[in-house]
């Protein structure tokens, strides 16, 4: 049953009794909790000038739609193999500047994170990452190294990702949307196919990243409890994809076990000795993972 709310002389009434300090404190935690809706009405309140820069900056930025769009029509291009032997969607000098494209929806999906309607654009920048990650094993460009080519950095990709989640959904939110993404994405030897240039210098392991947003030891066992939920779902997908993949499930799970290795050493070092103790050990004997790692 919903709360009834005071109406506004109700509501006038009570904040008469508080100083401008208990005013200022009752402010800062509605702003401090509060969802990035919240955060920016009061930001609005508080510097109406600020908010008034930020109405015409989200006007020049790309839509999250449009962007949303492109992306996908690019991805289905490049893995239907449009790019790599050409049909009539893609023309030849489409073929020849894919990097060019790449690199413009890339930076339009992150650009357009700032936008209000934050999970279109995510959703954007989670498929160009899916589409970087696809390229270290998968010919669907003419190139080498499509992420060197391309000059995608994936770790600082899903940095910018994150961080939004984090400020638009809350920490749980943030954790149950990134965990997924975490297991399906880390790569302790980077995403460039050969591990050299000026890409790789830049990357870094997603654990690092993912490290940097937990700030408090609470922090990490709710991101532990959603991470393991995660593994959950892995599991149950990894039935059905040795149904139609020429991998055994324990290979599967050995590789993943073995690109998760570092995150793992990390978790066991931040939980020791706390109430998230015991989630290490569902870790440990967990059914998506399997190796020595």
């Amino acid at each position: 049953m919903a709360r009834d709310r005071m109406n506004r002389e109700e509501f006038y009434e009570q904040a008469s009794r508080l100083d401008e300090a208990a005013l200022r404190k009752a402010l800062w935690t509605l702003y401090w909790r509060g969802n990035a809706s919240v955060q920016e009405r009061i930001e609005a309140q508080l510097e109406p000038e600020h908010s008034g820069r930020r109405r015409k900056q989200e006007q020049q930025l790309p839509q999250p739609d449009d962007v949303l769009r492109e992306v996908r029509d690019f991805v289905a291009l490049a893995r239907s193999g449009s790019y790599l032997h050409g049909d009539r969607r893609v023309s030849p000098k489409e073929r020849s500047r894919w990097r060019m494209t790449f690199r413009r929806l890339a930076k339009d999906a992150q650009t357009a994170l700032q936008a209000d309607d934050v999970d279109t654009a995510a959703s954007a920048l989670e498929l160009m990452i899916d589409l970087a990650t696809e390229t270290r094993e998968l010919d669907l460009f003419r190139s080498q190294d499509p992420v060197q080519a391309a000059g995608f950095v994936v770790s600082e990709a899903a940095g910018v990702l994150w961080s939004r989640y984090q400020h638009h959904h809350g920490f749980r939110g943030f954790a149950e949307r990134a965990a997924p993404q975490l297991i399906r994405w880390e790569s302790p030897h980077g995403w460039t196919r050969y591990g050299f240039g000026s890409v790789a210098e830049k990357e870094d392991t997603l654990a690092t990243v993912m490290s940097g947003l937990l700030v408090i030891p609470d922090h990490w066992v709710t991101f532990t409890e959603c991470y393991l939920a995660a593994l959950d779902a892995a599991a149950a997908a990894d039935e059905a994809a040795t149904k139609r993949h020429w991998r055994s499930r324990e290979a599967i799970r050995a590789d993943r076990a073995d690109s998760l290795a570092a995150w793992h050493e990390l978790l066991k070092e931040r939980l020791q000795d706390t109430e998230g103790v015991a989630l290490m050990d569902r870790l440990a004997a967990h059914r998506a993972l399997a190796g020595s790692e």
